[in-house]
């Protein structure tokens, strides 16, 4: 019994032994596992704090490095611009085509005794007005630098292209590419922007806003800017062969200067300006119509140089602005009867406006306009006088304006003898006399809800003094009323015709349904 007890209690004592060496080893293996999951934790953590600090010292250089030019695509918005090479560039175009009735009221005039031929009342028309189609574009060149361009070409809806009877007197053909305002400059926010090429000076965009009727017969152009009558309007031009600054906005003020150099070797500003198909002023004479081959002088108002200037400041519902323009040399010897009485002389214009908007939605336009020669014979001087002109636009609705405008010519110290006839045929005579003229219009202008296209209908009477001789339409309507009889033709008569020099002391009539789309 002793002995088997003894030897149970062994057996018993050796399994506990085994049992407890069996935990010991277990517990050493634990720990040996967590230290090298600890070790691998610190060398996990290691290798981040590595990666971090080469992320950050990588930071600066990818700064530093040029962006890579985003890939082209239309830029959202309203207006159709295209992201192209890190840069900008829009297709915009504005279509105006009308459907008029007008008459150059010279309907019973007479000349040589007998009743002037050709359609003297009313006619109809079909006119594209000042449709046009541009791209223009800029691409920064450093922070606050860009680079800047624009081509505007005029569009023929109605019309074939080509040389138009809105200037018969020109060989310039107004539907070819880059026919308006086109240019490259460099422009900054703070220091504003010098351009090159050609535009609108700053002389007509000035007062340009103070006109409702623009493009439609019953412009201002048919007196403002208008130093003779006839379809011309001598100070509100776009300047070719320009260069322009324009300055920044100073708290509301803002300045445009021009320079139209006159590429003319001519001493008399009568030839063609260099690198251009028309005179200066594009007052060409005997090259359309009938004649052969390019005019054959630049004697009716070509220039040598022109300057052009204008301030303006707008704050809220107003608008104020004061422009000067400088002609030199302007060659006037083709209304001579008897030589160096009308010659070649500078000729300048100086205008104040003011536009102001009430709260009753009622837009209030005023400008007064100062036109000067410096005349050799006063008694020949039918350029200096002073214009003025008062519009108003009354909102109906939200969408339907209601405008009216009134022009009126002042009379000038003289006009060039036999220069004109009266509608009995008579040739005028020097010195002063009634050649003051009025021009009214009304008319209703109504958006659509995209306020992209709109219609408008006006009506327009430009009535003559005696021997006054403007004409509804030389703005930029599509088809003038110009002074001279239906079988009249720069340069000559139909066969047959009684036609004479333009005439005097008409009433000119229009009547004008148009529709415009912007894009």
């Amino acid at each position: 019994m002793t002995l088997q007890k003894t030897s149970i209690a062994i057996a018993v004592s050796l399994a506990l032994g085994c049992v407890g060496n069996a935990h010991a080893d277990q517990a050493s293996d634990m720990q040996a596992k967590l230290d090298a999951l600890q070790k691998q934790v610190q060398e996990l953590q290691a290798q981040m704090a590595a990666l971090r600090k080469k992320q950050e010292q990588a930071a600066p250089a990818a700064a530093a490095a040029p962006a890579k030019a985003p890939a082209n695509e239309v830029k959202a918005g309203k207006e159709l611009v295209f992201k192209v090479g890190g840069g900008e560039v829009q297709l915009y175009g504005h279509a105006d085509v009308s459907l008029d009735d007008q008459t150059n009221g010279m309907t019973g005039f007479l000349h040589n005794g007998l009743p002037v031929t050709g359609h003297n009342g009313w006619v109809p028309d079909v006119s594209s007005n000042l449709s046009f189609f541009g791209v223009r574009g800029n691409r920064a060149v450093s922070d606050d630098l860009k680079g800047v361009f624009q081509f505007e070409t005029e569009i023929s809806y109605a019309a074939t292209p080509g040389a138009s009877d809105q200037a018969t007197d020109t060989t310039a053909q107004k539907f070819e590419l880059g026919s308006r305002n086109s240019f490259v400059g460099l422009q900054s926010e703070e220091y504003g922007a010098i351009k090159l090429g050609k535009t609108d000076t700053p002389y007509k965009t000035a007062t340009a806003r103070l006109d409702p009727f623009a493009s439609t017969p019953g412009d201002y152009n048919a007196i403002m800017g208008n130093s003779g009558g006839d379809n011309r309007t001598e100070f509100d031009f776009r300047a070719p062969h320009s260069v322009w600054y324009e300055s920044p906005n100073m708290s509301g003020l803002h300045a445009n200067v021009l320079v139209s150099p006159g590429q003319n070797r001519s001493t008399g500003s009568g030839l063609y300006a260099q690198g251009e198909p028309d005179c200066s002023g594009g007052n060409s004479t005997a090259g359309l119509n009938g004649n052969a081959g390019q005019p054959t002088s630049c004697t009716d108002g070509s220039f040598y140089t022109l300057y052009s200037a204008d301030l303006t400041y707008e704050s809220g519902p107003l608008y104020a602005t004061a422009a000067y323009e400088l002609h030199r040399d302007v060659n006037r010897t083709g209304d001579e009867v008897v030589p160096d009485t009308i010659g070649i002389r500078d000729e300048w214009g100086f205008k104040l406006g003011v536009q102001y908007t009430f709260p009753t939605k009622t837009t209030v336009n005023v400008l007064v306009e100062r036109l000067q020669r410096d005349a050799i014979t006063d008694s020949l001087d039918e350029r200096t006088h002073t214009a003025t002109w008062l519009a108003l636009t009354q909102g109906l609705t939200a969408f339907d304006d209601l405008n009216l405008g009134w022009a009126h010519a002042g009379r000038t110290p003289g006009q060039p003898v036999a220069g004109v006839q009266d509608k009995f045929g008579n040739p005028a005579p020097a010195g002063s006399s009634n050649n003051e003229a009025n021009l009214y219009t009304i008319g209703l202008k109504h958006r659509f809800v995209d306020k992209r296209t709109t219609a408008y209908l006006t009506y327009s009477s430009l009535v003559n003094g005696y021997w006054a001789h403007y004409s509804l339409g030389a703005g930029g309507h599509g088809l003038p009323t110009r002074n001279y009889v239906g079988d009249k033709f720069i340069g000559g008569c139909q066969t047959g015709g009684n036609c004479g020099p333009p005439f005097s002391g008409n009433n000119a009539e229009a009547v004008s349904f148009g529709m415009t789309y912007d894009f």
